[in-house]
């Protein structure tokens, strides 16, 4: 069975996902689901995988179903071993890529729930206001931690290649401008790893994807599957 992975448009953080995918090699097959589409959302066949209704989902290529973005980015990096996504278990490296992607996956990823929850409420909500702030401020201090990660390294987990916590990071952190939060500018460090990454192939083809444009992939993909043709776990 093919490995799936259903992602989402637009700006879902399982971009992340599908650039790990391209670095990993392994062959692969996407699904599409529009977020702003409640048809698409509450399709049975997406809810069937992950009840929830949230991306990213993978189903693996045992046919099973596994959810939540760090969960299938360590996945990913643990069956392409050859590739640099990850690294082995009790090394130091290890504990390192677990603390940075425990970090984007937590505290920087919540940290623009606030301005997602204000950009849904409506005009008249005086609340809208207080939760840019609540964003603001709480951007920043991630943006000011990952200058401290990144000082004096290449790359977040890695001095040699992109892991998939760069993966994670290319999907978070281009949400800081367009929500007028931060000016990456202001954070030299993070700016230049996002730079490199915007002139990765992988991370070009993952664009590509979103942008429903067409995308040539170096890795393994298959191309996309209808959710009406997903192999559906058994039970």
């Amino acid at each position: 069975m093919e490995t799936t992975l259903i992602y989402s448009v637009p700006f879902g953080c399982s971009f992340a996902a599908i650039a790990a995918l391209e670095w990993s090699g392994l062959p692969y097959q996407l699904a599409r689901v529009e977020a702003r589409d409640p048809a698409s959302k509450q399709h049975p066949a997406f809810l069937a995988i992950n009840p929830l209704g949230q991306t990213p989902a993978l189903l693996t290529h045992a046919g099973a179903p596994l959810l939540e973005s760090m969960a299938i980015l360590l996945h990913l990096a643990a069956r392409a071993p050859a590739s640099g996504l990850g690294f082995a278990q009790d090394t130091p490296q290890y504990d390192r890529l677990n603390s940075v992607l425990s970090f984007l996956h937590t505290t920087f990823h919540a940290a623009f729930m606030p301005a997602f929850q204000a950009s849904r409420a409506p005009e008249t909500d005086a609340r809208a206001a207080i939760w840019r702030e609540m964003a603001v401020e709480k951007v920043n201090k991630s943006l000011a931690h990952l200058e401290r990660l990144l000082a004096g390294r290449t790359w977040l987990a890695s001095d040699t290649a992109p892991t998939i916590a760069d993966a994670y990071l290319a999907a978070t952190a281009r949400w800081a401008e367009p929500l007028q939060l931060a000016r990456l500018a202001d954070y030299p460090d993070t700016a230049r790893v996002l730079a490199a990454l915007g002139q990765d192939p992988g991370i070009r083809f993952a664009h590509a994807i979103e942008d429903g444009l067409p995308a040539a992939s170096q890795g393994g993909f298959l191309g996309h599957v209808a959710l009406d043709q997903l192999a559906l776990p058994a039970g």
